[in-house]
């Protein structure tokens, strides 16, 4: 009760306008409860964030494979339309069969999806992860779960294969 009233003298006492002790009463249980309200979600929040995560971790990931190019070099992404649904776990192999080197690059897409792993070879990258460069003959696994629905540009930004054609589409329903 300490820390309310503290509260209550700072806010409401350091009003200098004159007011009815029915409006005072009417603010101090609104600031009151402004408060406990606060520290129920700050209280929550963490608890909640990992039931979510450890759920998430318990389920089975959908995989999906991107070819960045192919065998002949064609600049385009097979498939070049990804459909996923949001709060499910992914595993997205991409592989470069081609002899160029690429990217797969969805800014916005990275934004909107929590990232699990990213691993290539040996190597396992964690946090965010907005651009993967895939060498010629070169695989990496990226698990992730999309949290954010809409529909995300794909594309290979080396100069020349966006306008050849390697472009995409990642739409995200709920």
């Amino acid at each position: 009760m300490k820390i309310y009233n503290h509260f209550y003298e700072i806010v409401i006492k350091s009003l200098t306008c004159p007011t009815p002790a029915w409006v005072q009463i009417l603010r101090r249980n609104y600031v009151i409860l402004a408060f406990l309200l606060g520290l129920n979600f700050i209280a929550v929040t963490p608890a909640m964030a990992a039931n979510l995560s450890g759920d998430l971790l318990k389920q089975p990931a959908t995989e999906i494979t991107v070819s960045l190019g192919n065998s002949a070099n064609e600049l385009k992404f097979e498939p070049n339309h990804l459909e996923l649904v949001a709060g499910k776990r992914y595993q997205l192999r991409l592989t470069n069969p081609s002899q160029l080197k690429h990217y797969f690059t969805a800014k916005d897409f990275a934004d909107g999806i929590w990232t699990q792993k990213v691993q290539a070879g040996k190597v396992e990258i964690k946090g965010a992860i907005h651009e993967l460069e895939l060498k010629p003959g070169a695989e990496a696994e990226w698990v992730f779960v999309p949290l954010k629905s809409g529909t995300y540009g794909l594309r290979c930004p080396i100069p020349g294969h966006t306008e050849a054609g390697m472009v995409g589409e990642i739409a995200i329903t709920n």
